[in-house]
């Protein structure tokens, strides 16, 4: 068996080297066996089409089998065509001699069809086959020598040389063996009587035929034939013909009559009686097609005939009569099968359809199409057609293949994709048609700058952010297609606080997803822009730009910090004094405090949290104010120690202490009355810097009143004029209406009052001007935030505090941006103007003033005008 085996593969081996490939008609043409490993070279397909190894990648070379199967690749870097499966030609072919596989080679760029042929040789890898293990024949001793008995033939799937060739039989002194040759060059073997048989000798004779192909190795299939003896019965029936031909048409419906066979036999009475069968080998796929009548010898269809499947059947009918023994006769009969035209034509794309650019020239190949029909003759031959009008049409190559090219010229704006419908036709009678649509896109060239889905962005950032966190994605599109809707995104190079964007933030280039680089403090960096960009992979590429407004919210980070005593550090211990005869609400000292947040976590509240005698004194809760509860008895200490916590309002809540110390003196004859005898008291140079302070605020507050009221009655009796503070007829409306009204109203909020100014709707919101007292004291802490321009988004608030006994006066100024803040709580809520100068018919700024201890939320904002 081993030696076989590598006989067999050692023929394989000499016969894959051995192949030749030639060129016919401009057709390559390949050799190779059948069964090869995969990865087996077939042959450079790039030298033989005249193709360099670049041209592989550039042209996209690749290779489509009409089998449908991808026997074949191309290997990309050698250039070499390379099985890819496992080839079987029998599958293939069949019983065919000549096996070609036609192979389409297409390249694009441009577009070309180059087709070549691989003939599949055989070799013997399949044994013969008889359909059945074991024959039984029944011969009667009486039947004269000479008899011939067919036997059913074997099947070799193989061709040629390796084919079946030759039968051999078991050694027996009665039967020896004929073979018979029929149409087709198949032999079928015949078993003769040689010597009369003798029942009372052997009544059974055991066979073994064998079926030899010619292949190296000799493959062999074998059967066993057992021979009954029988008593004598004296004739066989015979058929008038040995075989019969006929044709019957491949659309013959069930129950037409093919053939009558018949029969007859010499003898008389029951042995004389025939019934017709079909052989016992006959295969269960003629069964299901044919039936045989046993009484009259008709053969009839019983299923569907079809020509592309097999064009050829083969009948053995056996006549038997009724005598005894029983006698049989054998006959066959080949039914040739007629091709109608019941198989409409095939449209099969060779190639994708390519997109066309909307400049393409004419006669630019869009795709290669092949047309196929299973019918014959001209059944089989198709012709294609294009609709009238169509900006396409089809080039016929070779052996039904097209190429199906431009014929006019393309424009995109009337029509981005064609549904390009092609009939095919073929020639039988009636004619059988079919249709396909092949959609072919055409490209835009590069005309369309991407487009922002916002002219602008807004985002709004808590500070102490993660770095590396996103801060928002902005998105584009592009109209154009394939590479030139390809967007890239990136930031241009600008300054924040003279240092460059790209420190701050950076953008994914693909996405458009903007990432900060390092957290954000609200006290250092309020607003800022970026710039971002997008390109598109076009040439020449077109881009666009787009502001990315930044706006940093502020979070509680911040704890309060103690500015008085300015002596006293955070904790620390701060000294003061007071008579012992002191009545109940004198003002011993009080606490200042600042938080660098803003808005509600701004607030600042204090709050007694450990004395010495918690009954003699009291902290005011919004002034920071240390008053006395009650008289001092005589009992007090002289001593008295007091915590003061200061909290803030954010979340989590930020606190900070004070130690303030008391000493109770008995000849300390100056009370501390009040703030203003305070103040009065250490110097006159301290006195005039407050009297001045005073009356600077008193003067910019009446100034600030006074310009409100003339820029409210101007802005209405103006509403005819063409000159507004506005730079749109839009935003002059809103001074235009004449309900708009400006009220002056005092209001109370717990210790703290207020003046407002209110005045009409303007841009949704309602527009104030508080300023905000406390009883408690005659001096209070004033909030001033001076107007300016909010193109930089910026201004000033001026922070002044009073100073208590020590007549020490501190003074913290801060850099504000103005903008929106979306959270209602915030302690600035409005929508900043455009801060341009009216009379360049822009807008005015916004004015905003706080006035109080604490700071309290400012509610809006009034217009001012420049002048």
């Amino acid at each position: 068996i081993y030696i076989f085996i590598f006989l067999r593969w050692q023929a394989l081996w000499w016969m894959y080297f051995l192949f030749m490939w030639s060129k016919t008609h401009g057709q390559t043409r390949y050799s190779i066996p059948e069964e090869l490993k995969r990865g087996f070279v077939v042959g450079n397909l790039a030298k033989d089409l005249g193709l360099g190894l670049s041209d592989i990648f550039d042209r996209k070379l690749r290779v489509d089998s009409e089998a449908g199967t991808q026997f074949f690749t191309v290997d990309a870097a050698k250039g070499d065509l390379v099985v890819n499966d496992r080839i079987d030609r029998e599958a293939l072919c069949g019983q065919s001699s000549s096996c070609l596989l036609p192979l389409q080679v297409v390249t694009e760029n441009p577009l070309q069809l180059h087709r070549i042929e691989v003939e599949i040789k055989d070799i013997n890898d399949n044994s013969p086959v008889f359909l059945t293990e074991e024959r039984a024949l029944k011969i009667a001793e009486s039947t004269a020598t000479g008899t011939r008995f067919p036997l059913e033939a074997a099947q070799d799937l193989d061709v040629g040389s390796n084919s079946l060739k030759s039968y051999t039989l078991s050694k027996d002194d009665c039967f020896s063996l004929r073979i018979k040759e029929l149409p087709g060059n198949r032999k079928v073997p015949e078993l003769v009587l040689e010597k009369p048989l003798d029942r009372e000798k052997q009544s059974v004779h055991q066979l073994l035929l064998t079926a030899l192909d010619g292949g190296n190795p000799v493959k062999s299939g074998t059967r066993k034939i057992i021979v009954t003896v029988l008593d004598n019965n004296d004739n066989v029936p015979l058929f008038k013909k040995p075989s019969y031909n006929v044709t019957v048409p491949e659309n013959s419906v069930a129950g037409s009559v093919v053939v009558r066979v018949e029969a007859t036999d010499a003898d008389e009475g029951v042995n004389a009686e025939v019934e017709y069968a079909f052989a016992e080998h006959t295969a269960p796929s003629l069964l299901s097609i044919f039936h045989l009548q046993p009484d009259t010898g008709e053969i009839s269809i019983v299923g569907p005939l079809n020509f592309e499947n097999n064009a050829i059947h083969n009948l053995d009918i056996t006549a038997k009569d009724k005598g005894v023994p029983q006698m049989e006769g054998h006959c066959r009969v080949q039914v040739s099968v007629i091709d109608i035209n019941d198989n409409a034509p095939e449209i099969v794309l060779t190639s994708n359809p390519n997109p066309v650019r909307e400049d393409a020239p004419r006669g630019t190949v869009v795709a290669l199409i092949r047309a196929r029909d299973l019918d014959s003759g001209d059944n089989a031959k198709v012709t294609l057609k294009l609709p009238a009008g169509s900006p396409f049409s089809l080039k016929p190559s070779f052996s039904n293949n097209y190429a199906l090219i431009t014929s006019s010229t393309l424009d995109r704006e009337i029509s981005s994709q064609y549904n390009v419908e092609i009939t095919a036709t073929d020639s039988g009678s009636p004619p059988l048609s079919s249709k396909k649509t092949i959609p072919v896109s055409i490209t835009d060239v590069n005309d369309n700058p991407p487009v922002f889905s916002q002219s602008s962005y807004n985002v709004y950032l808590k500070e102490n952010g993660v770095p590396g966190s996103i801060l928002y994605s902005v998105s584009a599109s592009d109209l154009d297609s394939g590479e030139n809707a390809k967007i890239s995104y990136s930031i241009l190079d600008s300054k924040v606080q003279d240092v460059s964007v790209s420190s701050y933030v950076y953008i994914n280039s693909d996405n458009g997803s903007i990432y900060s680089m390092h957290s954000f403090d609200y006290e250092k960096l309020k607003v800022f822009q970026i710039q971002v960009q997008a390109k598109d992979q076009g040439s020449p590429s077109l881009s666009s730009n787009t502001t990315v407004h930044v706006f940093i919210l502020d979070q509680n980070d911040n704890a309060p910090s103690v500015i008085y005593p300015s002596s006293a550090a955070l904790g620390s211990l701060s000294h003061q004094r007071m008579p012992r005869s002191a009545k109940a609400g004198h003002l011993v000292t009080k606490v200042t405090a600042v938080d660098a947040d803003s808005g509600h976590n701004a607030w600042i509240s204090y709050k007694l949290a450990e004395a010495t005698d918690a009954s003699l004194f009291t902290v005011n809760q919004f002034t920071g104010e240390v008053r006395t509860k009650r008289a001092v008895y005589e009992q007090d200490e002289s001593s008295q120690r007091l915590l003061i916590e200061i909290r803030d309002d954010g979340q989590p809540v930020q606190s900070s202490t004070v130690t303030v110390s008391i000493l109770l003196e008995d000849g300390l004859h100056e009370p501390i009355l009040d703030l203003e005898q305070k103040v009065a008291e250490p110097s006159r140079k301290n006195g005039r810097i407050a009297l001045y302070l005073i009356l600077s605020l008193a003067s910019v507050s009446v100034l600030s009143l006074v310009t409100f009221v003339i820029l409210a009655v101007k802005c209405i009796r103006s509403s005819s004029s063409s000159s507004s503070c506005c730079m749109r007829r839009s935003d002059c409306d809103d001074y235009k209406n004449p309900n708009r009204n400006l009220q002056i109203q005092l209001n109370t909020d717990g210790p703290i009052k207020y003046v407002e100014v209110l005045g009409g709707d303007m841009m949704s919101q309602s527009q104030s001007f508080r300023s905000c007292m406390s009883p408690m004291s005659e001096y209070s802490d004033f909030t001033l935030i001076k107007p300016s321009s909010t193109t930089d988004f910026k201004e000033v608030i001026s922070v002044l505090d009073a100073s208590l006994p020590d007549s020490t006066w501190t003074f913290e100024s801060q850099q504000l941006e103005t903008f929106p803040f979306p959270d209602p709580g915030s302690a600035a809520q409005w929508t900043p103007g455009r801060g341009r100068d009216p009379e360049e018919g822009g807008c005015g700024g916004f004015a905003f003033i706080y006035l109080g201890s604490p700071l309290r939320r400012l509610n809006s904002a009034i217009p001012y005008r420049k002048n």
